[in-house]
């Protein structure tokens, strides 16, 4: 009866209609209080309740917005940091499951039976655990880190699996990510040949410039959180860019793709992120493996070692900044490398009595926000693997690291099963890029930031249907 209700046309009527009585009285309410001004809010409640019945007729909207907004928050924030764009992430995500919920009997919930909404759950229930670490962590650091390292994986793990699950979707969400990022790297040139803008200076002079102003010369970062995320995430989907432009499709698509790749590369380099390159390298070798050309890896393993080569023991295109700043990852002398060395022995030392670790939040961010009266808060983790290590202690960093490699090795056998060879590509690029992204968190928090975490659970679930998608011929039709 519930189902018959909500999707009937009376139903339907009646809420419009209450809408439109309410946006009437409140239009005559506004209008003889704020006169011209009314016509504005007018326009824009009246759009935002047209969008909230589109996404209520098609969630997929709403998820879709969700994945733009996840490139583009971390610049709205900076350049506008008194609106409250933060929160609209959520409001989003949060959208997108009212919605499925509300039409949830258009959707086929036996495909949540998987592996990866299934370990998404234990992380979560592990998270939710934490709060009772004796360590005595803040529990406000802990509500807003779990927001992050669990709760938007298990929100979006399993929106591939039920509302974007056909290959028409999965060409829709490589389109935006490749889009998305071009844009990204097109605006990360603007900040470098002509500047950045007031907010972004602003955001420079608060401290951000000790790590983004280098030797004088600017760390591109785009519209993302910092250099750091902006550079992994363009050398990952350079690299997913890359291996679509070499897979079976029309001449155009490849030209289009292979010049895409490049300007990501480009942007990987005026970021000045040398963990950028893990991203290339680990993605590139999961890549040539996954298409079972041996010969293709053993010269892709010769060229990775020439350009090692060209790093460590020339001084051939010394001139540039970004390649000598390249030059640092495979300095061993790096002061910067150093740092981070000296900052891992004292966790060492710190972690010795704590194997359940300090509770999550007490590092990072939340640590310096929430628990400055921790010793560990004052530690600077350096590295995605390592925050894991101080946040849950050996013991979670073990099952974290056993989850993460189990589903790098389902979709590896995954992929090597596929027989559809379009989508075989496709999903050898989603795989590639994701094991790029885990091995680069080693260097810095990527996988835990925008936009390459809504990325790597897309990724990960859309590998994890494709068997289901390789046994479907109509490109439009759900699995």
């Amino acid at each position: 009866m519930k189902s018959n209700l909500f999707s009937s046309d009376i139903f339907r009527v009646i809420i419009i209609s209450l809408l439109g009585i309410i946006v009437a009285m409140l239009v005559g309410s506004l209008t003889i209080k704020m006169e011209l001004l009314a016509l504005v809010v007018t326009i824009a409640l009246a759009s935002g309740i047209v969008y909230l019945i589109l996404v209520f007729k098609e969630p997929k909207i709403a998820f879709l917005s969700y994945v733009v907004y996840c490139f583009i928050i971390s610049g709205l924030l900076r350049n506008n940091p008194q609106l409250p764009f933060g929160p609209a992430m959520e409001a989003l995500l949060a959208l997108s499951w009212l919605a499925i919920i509300f039409n949830y009997p258009k959707y086929n919930w036996k495909n949540l039976n998987n592996d990866h909404c299934i370990l998404a759950l234990v992380w979560f229930i592990i998270n939710i655990l934490e709060v009772l670490n004796p360590a005595d962590a803040s529990i406000l650091g802990w509500l807003n880190e779990i927001r992050f390292t669990a709760l938007n994986w298990l929100l979006v793990a399993p929106i591939a699996f039920l509302i974007l699950n056909r290959k028409k979707d999965l060409n829709i969400f490589l389109i935006i990510i490749i889009c998305m990022s071009v844009i990204a790297t097109l605006y990360g040139m603007k900040q470098l040949w002509f500047g950045v803008s007031v907010g972004e200076q602003i955001w420079l002079d608060a401290g951000a410039d000790l790590t983004h102003v280098l030797f004088g010369q600017l760390r591109v970062f785009s519209m993302y959180t910092d250099a750091g995320q902006f550079g992994a995430s363009q050398a990952h989907v350079s690299l997913v860019a890359l291996v679509l432009a070499l897979g079976p499709f029309k001449l155009w698509k490849k030209i289009a793709l292979g010049v895409a790749a490049g300007i990501l590369f480009y942007g990987m380099l005026i970021s000045g992120t040398r963990g950028a390159l893990f991203a290339l390298a680990a993605g590139g070798f999961f890549a040539i493996f996954l298409t079972k050309n041996f010969k293709v890896l053993i010269l892709g393993s010769i060229i990775c070692v020439l350009f090692y080569g060209f790093l460590k023991y020339s001084t051939i295109g010394s001139g540039s900044y970004q390649i000598n700043r390249l030059r640092t990852a495979v300095d061993p002398k790096d002061a910067s490398l150093n740092v981070r060395f000296n900052n891992q022995k004292k966790l060492r030392l710190a972690m010795e009595d704590l194997p359940f670790g300090g509770g999550v939040g007490i590092t990072g961010v939340n640590g310096d926000k929430y628990n400055s009266d921790k010793y560990l808060s004052h530690i600077p983790p350096d590295s995605y693997w390592v925050k894991i290590w101080v946040m849950y202690g050996v013991v979670g960093l073990v099952v974290w690291f056993s989850i993460v490699m189990f589903i790098l090795g389902k979709c590896c056998g995954i992929v090597w099963n596929l027989q559809d060879h379009g989508l075989r590509v496709k999903c050898i690029a989603l795989t590639a890029g994701t094991a790029g992204l885990f091995f680069c968190s080693y260097g810095n928090e990527v996988m835990n930031g925008l936009p390459s975490s809504m990325m790597l659970y897309m990724s990960w679930s859309y590998v994890m249907l494709s068997p289901k998608l390789d046994k479907e011929k109509d490109a439009n039709k759900y699995v």
